[in-house]
């Protein structure tokens, strides 16, 4: 048995289909069925069950791919650690960051960090909290910057960089938009501009609300800021923003107003892999981002 075996088999598992993982691992269909049933032949068990229409695991199967993904992922920390051993100026680090936050926060940070070392590449990945979870889980990003910290942490690393109040922001013609401060009960008959339903800060306006006796007015969704303060401005609605956000727009027909007593906050977090080798590169960024105020 070699590991290209085990991955072989896996890629199978993963699809239930020999067509689609023959496809990911560019090999031939014949080829992976020999090589399959090679394995089968060496263990002495059948993995998986053909029938007509599906492919199945077997019990045998089942325990063997549990024990297949820690084979490939030791494997993949091996060749990980060593690669950093050999050539330490060399590394990627892929980050996911919620498009609603953007690099409004981390530009700085991001900035300082290339300046250190230019030869890293850095992917940014635009999604929303829930598929950065995903993605950091999955092994697809490296590091998540989540705007709540999970609450199950067994599966991840985590840091707490920031807690930021949120704001209403106005347009300058809204009766409230004389206010210096602000209350949820004030706000309960306006229509909201709000974050897309896969956004955690969502959920939390959602239950604030729901705590002041009222289920916000939604007339528009959406992932981009850019875009909700253009709804705020046309008159369409109000939009509640983390306080560093409010403090870079730079619009004369938008005020931002602070609440009395603040219940929503964005909690800003960076989340790893647990129990998965970090890269070089990657414990280079979260030691800077410990340190860096933001």
């Amino acid at each position: 048995m070699d590991i290209r075996q085990v991955e072989y088999f896996a890629e199978v598992a993963k699809q239930l289909n020999f067509t689609r993982a023959a496809s990911n691992l560019h090999i031939s269909q014949p080829s992976l069925s020999k090589t399959i049933k090679n394995l089968e032949t060496e263990i002495g068990a059948a993995l998986f069950y053909r029938g007509a229409k599906q492919l199945d695991l077997t019990d045998a199967g089942q325990a063997f791919l549990v024990n297949a993904k820690n084979v490939l992922d030791a494997f993949e920390n091996l060749t990980s650690e060593l690669n950093d051993v050999i050539d330490l100026k060399k590394g990627e680090i892929k980050i996911g960051i919620p498009p609603i936050i953007g690099t409004a926060f981390f530009s700085k940070l991001i900035s300082k960090y290339k300046e250190a070392y230019p030869s890293i590449d850095m992917t940014l990945n635009e999604v929303g909290s829930k598929k950065i979870k995903h993605g950091v889980r999955e092994g697809e990003l490296d590091i998540g910057l989540i705007c709540n910290l999970p609450i199950q942490k067994e599966n991840f690393e985590t840091i707490k960089l920031l807690k930021d109040p949120l704001m209403l922001i106005v347009q300058k013609d809204n009766p409230l938009a004389e206010r210096k401060t602000i209350d949820f009960s004030h706000i309960e008959k306006e229509p909201f501009i709000m974050y897309r339903h896969d956004f955690s800060l969502h959920d939390g306006i959602i239950e604030a609300c729901k705590n002041h006796g009222f289920y916000p007015n939604i007339v528009c969704e959406s992932s981009q800021k850019d875009f909700m303060i253009e709804m705020v401005e046309a008159k369409l609605g109000v939009a509640l923003l983390p306080s560093k956000i409010c403090g870079q727009i730079n619009n004369d027909t938008i005020t931002t107003i602070p609440f009395t007593r603040p219940v929503v906050n964005l909690e800003l977090g960076m989340i790893w892999k647990k129990d998965k080798y970090v890269p070089h590169a990657v414990r280079k960024f979260i030691a800077m981002s410990e340190s860096f105020s933001l």
